[in-house]
């Protein structure tokens, strides 16, 4: 029996910034529940919002982009300004995500911007749209073991980094992942 082909997605910039919905996310992608996908442009919007911590919080952004573009280095998604210029979405300075997936031949979108990426128009260029949450639930479900791996290595490192004791519900539900957290919890 073989695998199917696991679906291309593209990572909004707002799923990729808070550290512990980054690492859930590619801690999935390196299981091969999924291939992650960006741009530049996806990238420069979280360096931009990690900048606004300090300019520590752009180092550190900036290292952990390129830590990325090398351990996925097909990711990255050239821009289709044309492409772009077709496009109509709630939020103007949204539209590149949806280019990037449609010009990435990619699947879906996992995005917590649900009001600015409205089903209808992502389904008229065949995408879906998921949170993180419930995008991530789908894998626990599928395969508990290896999400609850990837959970443990997230909880290590978040233990290890902060120094405090965190529950795995705890920590997902600081992360905006609170199905995820409890579905984990339960194991």
């Amino acid at each position: 029996m073989t695998r199917a082909t696991p679906p291309r997605v593209v990572l909004d910039a707002c799923v990729i910034f808070p550290t512990v919905t980054r690492e859930m996310l590619l801690g999935a992608a390196r299981e091969g529940f999924f291939t992650p996908r960006w741009s530049d442009r996806i990238t420069e919007e979280w360096v931009r919002a990690a900048a606004k911590l300090g300019p520590e919080g752009e180092i550190l952004a900036r290292g952990e982009a390129a830590r990325l573009d090398a351990l996925w280095p097909d990711a990255a998604i050239p821009r289709h300004e044309g492409l772009e210029a077709r496009l109509w979405l709630p939020d103007p300075a949204d539209v590149h995500v949806l280019a990037a997936a449609i010009a990435g031949s990619c699947d879906g979108i996992v995005t917590v911007n649900a009001k600015d990426f409205p089903r209808n128009i992502l389904a008229e260029e065949g995408l879906f749209r998921a949170d993180p949450d419930a995008f991530l639930l789908g894998f626990r479900k599928a395969d508990p073991a290896r999400m609850g791996q990837v959970a443990d290595r997230v909880l290590a490192q978040a233990r290890r980094l902060s120094g405090d004791d965190w529950s795995i519900r705890a920590l997902m539900k600081k992360a905006r992942l609170p199905r995820l957290g409890k579905a984990l919890d339960q194991a």
